[in-house]
């Protein structure tokens, strides 16, 4: 897969989005690092811990999060991005469901739009991705956990986001998936889907896995979000186990740590 100038053995390797909140309320990190100044000092430290990518986002999306304008979205994300651009050599990614944000992202220097509703919820980003050749991570999302046949049905609307992207003349070497982790799923479901996750590999595109910190861990193990990193890093092994290519974490270097740990048994004959 190629995002922005590098390119990503998938098939071999499974890299690391590290994530760059710049909001005064995710779940995990809000307000930390929502100054210029620390969102420069956390993307210098999520890059000396081995991260691959730049997930950047500018509006929280956690359960019963408060939406924003896309103005003020811009306004959080587009002078970082242009920033991180100028100072690192790496791939950014802008955490976006909004075309006006993504092009704004686009514009200061992203590569990747990933979009928590894979396309399916505003009808211009499948063609403003294509417009500018940029990369995209297209999520599992639903407003309600309703299915007839959970995966099955699942698999069938990741299937569909595809084909927005296809439809829109976005090449197959731009697109990873996510299966959507914590989003339209109950616990049981998120557990499932990790159970699962081998399954999603047959839609044929590199997965993401965006497991890092959330409800799921936290309810599995009865402990708040300050506490959920070795449940964290359970899930990033199982994702490297089941070849995904990308995991989406908090903790760059306890994650790279974990997946080489991984590969190198695995690579075991």
């Amino acid at each position: 897969m190629k995002i922005g100038n590098k390119e990503f053995d998938t098939a071999k390797h499974t890299y690391i989005m590290g994530i760059l909140n710049v909001t005064p309320d995710s779940f995990s990190d809000g307000g930390k690092w929502n100054g210029y100044e620390a969102a420069m000092r956390h993307a210098e430290e999520l890059l000396e811990g081995g991260t691959d990518i730049l997930d950047i986002g500018g509006e929280s999306t956690r359960p019963g999060h408060q939406q924003i304008t896309p103005e003020e979205e811009i306004t959080r994300t587009a002078p970082v991005i242009e920033a991180v651009k100028k100072n690192f050599d790496v791939p950014v990614s802008i955490d976006t469901y909004k075309s006006d944000v993504a092009e704004a992202a686009l514009q200061a220097g992203a590569d990747l739009v990933n979009d928590i509703w894979g396309f399916q919820y505003d009808e211009k980003m499948a063609g403003l991705v294509k417009k500018y050749d940029a990369a995209c991570c297209l999520m599992h999302n639903k407003n309600e956990a309703v299915y007839k046949d959970f995966l099955k049905d699942m698999y069938a609307e990741l299937q569909k986001c595809v084909d927005t992207a296809k439809a829109a003349g976005i090449e197959d070497d731009r697109i990873m998936l996510d299966p959507g982790v914590g989003f339209g799923k109950t616990y049981e479901m998120n557990l499932d889907v990790m159970k699962h996750l081998d399954l999603f590999n047959g839609l044929g595109y590199p997965m993401l896995l965006g497991t890092s910190r959330k409800s799921m861990i936290g309810l599995t193990l009865d402990l708040p979000v300050t506490e959920r990193e070795e449940g964290t890093l359970v899930t990033t092994v199982m994702a490297v186990q089941s070849h995904y290519g990308f995991v989406r974490v908090h903790d760059a270097e306890k994650n790279r740590r974990a997946i080489k740990m991984t590969e190198v048994i695995l690579a075991r004959e």
